[in-house]
């Protein structure tokens, strides 16, 4: 059986300032330590090697057993990982005072008692942790009910069943939301946009939902940033930037008027900037669109955006962003020269902690600053990563759209032989996943009809007349799209005028 490396990853995974915390924690235990011994031999090693563990400790009695000591480091670990953010989190700090709550009780401190429920009560509301404040508000009613407040005896316990009420209706209301968010979010990591009557539907449905159309039905902050994030994505699944905007702005007014809650939803704060970035690029305003990826970049770090997850985000969503807005002010030698290196040592840094859908779209748009740039081999090289991906259900758009462009790219480096056999591919593999729609239908016809082509003379007559149907399918709203992942009016009016790209050196 193949060793577990978990704990490797756990301790991969630590800050220095968390190891630290773990070691320091450590001295103040009596006894003999020999989890400090496999910490710092898994620490110093680049690859978990469970043989070299063996060899190294093979005089210790403890590597006998083995399996037993990674378990117990691994929880030794994570307990201290607890006590570390203890004061960091509004969660952990909520739990501690529910204990502290629970032993005060028990020990008839009334008093101090509830000097903790006041203080947990100001934190559950600021956060909105409305799950904390109904243990909180019973343990409340238990002290009235008990007789321990009686100047609130009589109306206590039938205000504070008012507001218990009152938490599990905005709790409700919280889970509605999210079931709604979750929807249109499963749309757009699957498809990238709405491209058929049916994506519409689900959009419309979603965009025409009481909670979403109707006005003040948020009973909360977190129920409002989410309503305006809904009504943001659902233009967005349209292709409609533009009406996207005046939601993303009020998801970023309200977070960052409101410290707690964004401490709370750091990935929305996250996702309104970088949708606000695409909607400056999809007008073409690359002044705006480059402020606002300074924006997230400087988030890198800062208190309730540290954490690992969090990390992973302010590294690919930036970057994503500055590759395309190289493309749409052809600044390829910035991206070429400064971005894709840094992104290349990012990925490797990373590694396994970033999703196949990141690692994707990263890659997806390196192999587009390279094809633009003239690049062809390297675009190739990052073009057979996405399509020899494994991924068969996350957008499928990407690599439908990686597949096109496989073919244009063996086109410019003048591989006639493979491409018969890669269109017949890329046909089946457009039917298999239902991506045949008019504009992929369209460029499959003529790219076969190009690789047919005899005579010289006629090449600028079949790429004008296929630039000009597909000029013709991109007129509709659906297939416009297809514009989002590449520019290919670009590419066919530089056939048709027999213009090439210069290649950078």
């Amino acid at each position: 059986m193949k060793p577990s490396t978990e704990l490797f990853q756990l301790i991969k995974s630590l800050t220095k300032s968390e190891k630290r915390y773990f070691k320091l924690s450590s001295t103040l235990q009596s006894g003999e330590k020999n989890y400090i011994k496999l910490f710092e031999a898994i620490e110093n090693q680049l690859i978990y090697d469970e043989e070299a563990i063996k060899s190294l400790f093979k005089k210790e009695t403890f590597i006998k057993h083995l399996p037993s000591e990674k378990n117990h480091l691994y929880n030794l670990i994570l307990k201290s990982l607890r006590n570390f953010y203890t004061d960091n989190s509004a969660d952990a700090i909520l739990q501690e005072l529910l204990r502290n709550i629970e032993l005060l009780y028990n020990k008839a401190l009334y008093k101090e008692c509830i000097k903790n429920i006041n203080k947990a009560k100001s934190i559950a509301y600021n956060y909105e942790k409305y799950y904390f404040l109904l243990d909180i508000i019973n343990w409340e009613k238990r002290i009235i009910e008990d007789g321990n407040q009686p100047e609130k005896y009589e109306f206590g316990v039938t205000n504070l069943v008012k507001e218990e009420s009152d938490c599990i209706d905005k709790l409700r209301n919280i889970a509605e939301y999210h079931l709604l968010y979750s929807q249109i979010n499963s749309l757009m990591r699957k498809s990238g946009y709405s491209r058929n009557p049916e994506e519409e539907e689900l959009v419309k449905k979603v965009a025409n939902h009481e909670l979403i159309a109707k006005k003040n039905t948020a009973s909360s902050l977190k129920s409002a940033t989410a309503c305006y994030s809904i009504k943001a994505m659902c233009y967005i699944a349209n292709d409609d930037y533009k009406s996207a905007y005046e939601h993303l702005e009020k998801v970023i007014r309200t977070l960052e008027s409101n410290s707690f809650i964004m401490k709370e939803l750091p990935k929305r704060y996250i996702k309104a900037l970088n949708s606000m970035i695409y909607a400056h690029l999809n007008q073409n305003d690359i002044k705006n669109c480059l402020f606002y990826i300074d924006k997230l970049k400087s988030l890198n770090g800062e208190p309730g955006f540290d954490s690992t997850d969090i990390q992973l985000e302010l590294f690919s969503l930036p970057y994503n962003a500055e590759l395309l807005a190289c493309c749409y002010s052809d600044d390829y030698k910035r991206a070429i020269d400064k971005l894709i290196p840094e992104i290349i040592k990012g990925i490797d840094f990373y590694g396994e902690k970033l999703s196949t859908e990141t690692i994707l779209l990263l890659y997806y748009n390196i192999s587009r600053v390279y094809f633009e740039a003239g690049e062809y081999k390297l675009a190739l090289k990052y073009n057979n990563l996405i399509i020899n991906t494994n991924e068969s259900i996350l957008r499928q758009d990407i690599i439908t759209f990686a597949k096109i462009v496989n073919l244009m790219i063996h086109y410019e480096l003048g591989n006639f032989d493979l491409l018969e056999y890669t269109i017949k591919s890329t046909k089946r593999f457009v039917n298999k996943n239902q991506r045949n729609f008019q504009f992929e239908t369209v460029f499959l016809k003529h790219i076969r009809k190009v690789i047919k082509l005899k005579k010289p003379d006629d090449f600028e007559k079949l790429f004008t007349s296929f630039r000009n149907e597909v000029n013709e399918v991109l007129k509709n709203h659906y297939e416009k799209v297809s514009l989002r992942y590449f520019d290919f009016p670009k590419w066919l009016e530089s056939k048709a005028n027999k213009r090439h790209h210069k290649y950078i050196n």
